[in-house]
């Protein structure tokens, strides 16, 4: 790990100085859907959007610049006035917008609201719901009734089977380009850009030591209803059942696992993982998107898939439960039918205003229609 996390930062150093160029290019096709979000008070954030509107096509009008602090927590009273006031306002000039991108640099969690996400609260601004009730520094369902607080903040896309829109649905999706570094970031939009079809397996390791009576079960079930759908379909699917954690022994088109959570995790086998160009992920991990800063310890992050080349995957900024977890059938089914990475995790995921992050470019669709791409 140590060895790793030396590597990334010295590729941090070496990093280009000089952004690219921002040009006033119109939008065409799908680019039109998108909106880009860049705190100028950080620079890594300024030169992952400039790099992502011009690699996209993307106007510059469909970019809104914010100032804020950079650091992995802000306050409620901040998000209000320095993210979600300024995107709304941008929303409102773009009411064909879909999609918004988030960039490293932003916060990714309010810390005095129990630790939700800032890209689910930002996602879910417009719904007229409150968030599940929490105890302000804990991570606790703390409502009288939680099965009925769940069911209150049910994501409107859940399940769906059509095209999003924000228009139907009442809220936009929200997607990150972040990582280690923002070579790290500028490498989801590469894949995303090289994404094609792909025969490579979609890894679902599962873990047989979750019986029936453990918390975990739930989730377990998932995997093998995943594994039942997406063969039928015709998938490469790889159903790791045995009690070892896989490091998937080739590249993957897709990949679901416990993660750290797994009794048996490999940490080696973990960071063996490699993907195509166009892999998508979800690990079972309670605070897999905690930070994307390299550290030590603690549960397996979803940076370190961002850096051993994945191009989409989703993880959580503090406690979600299992609840709230992708859903593996729902998520390959879509994006292997033609959804767009952020239509398919997010049709994947049964909660919103919650403790979400997908990250990736919302536009990576490898398997749908040529306009779609």
């Amino acid at each position: 790990m140590a060895t790793m996390v030396l590597s990334i930062l010295v590729g941090c150093a070496a990093a280009p100085a000089t952004l690219p160029p921002i040009t006033d290019q119109k939008s065409v096709g799908e680019a039109q859907r998108v909106l880009v979000v860049m705190n100028e008070n950080d620079p890594d954030s300024m030169r992952i959007a400039a790099t992502y509107l011009q690699k996209r096509k993307i106007s510059r009008d469909q970019l809104v610049s914010i100032k804020t602090v950079s650091s992995d927590n802000i306050s409620n009273e901040q998000y209000k006035k320095n993210i979600e006031t300024p995107v709304r306002a941008a929303l409102a000039k773009h009411p064909d917008v879909d999609f918004v991108v988030l960039t490293k640099g932003i916060p990714i969690r309010l810390v005095d609201e129990g630790g939700y996400s800032v890209d689910a609260t930002l996602a879910a601004m417009d719904l007229k719901f409150e968030p599940i009730g929490q105890t302000p520094g804990k991570f606790g369902i703390t409502e009288t009734d939680p099965d009925a607080a769940i069911k209150r903040c049910a994501n409107p896309y859940f399940n769906s089977k059509e095209r999003f829109s924000h228009k139907k649905f009442g809220m936009v999706l929200v997607t990150r380009l972040t990582g280690y570094t923002a070579d790290d970031a500028i490498k989801l939009i590469d894949n995303s850009l090289a994404a094609k079809p792909s025969k490579a397996p979609i890894l679902l390791d599962s873990q047989p030591k979750f019986t029936d009576g453990s918390g975990y079960w739930s989730m377990e079930l998932t995997l093998n209803e995943a594994r039942n759908t997406l063969s039928q379909k015709g998938l490469n699917i790889y159903y790791e059942r045995t009690e070892g954690f896989s490091d998937g022994h080739e590249p993957l088109a897709g990949y679901a696992s416990w993660g750290s959570n797994d009794p048996n995790f490999d940490a080696t086998a973990y960071h063996n993982l490699k993907f195509v160009p166009g892999a998508i992920a979800e690990t079972f991990v309670s605070t897999s998107a905690r930070t994307f800063t390299p550290t030590q310890g603690g549960q397996s992050l979803i940076a370190d898939l961002i850096h051993q080349g994945v191009t989409g995957v989703k993880g959580y900024v503090s406690e979600p439960f299992t609840v709230a977890l992708c859903r593996a059938g729902i998520l390959f089914d879509r994006y292997n039918s033609g959804f767009n990475l952020a239509e398919s995790f997010y049709a994947a995921s049964p909660l919103v205003k919650w403790k979400d992050v997908v990250i990736g470019d919302p536009l990576c669709c490898p398997y749908g229609t040529k306009d779609q791409k």
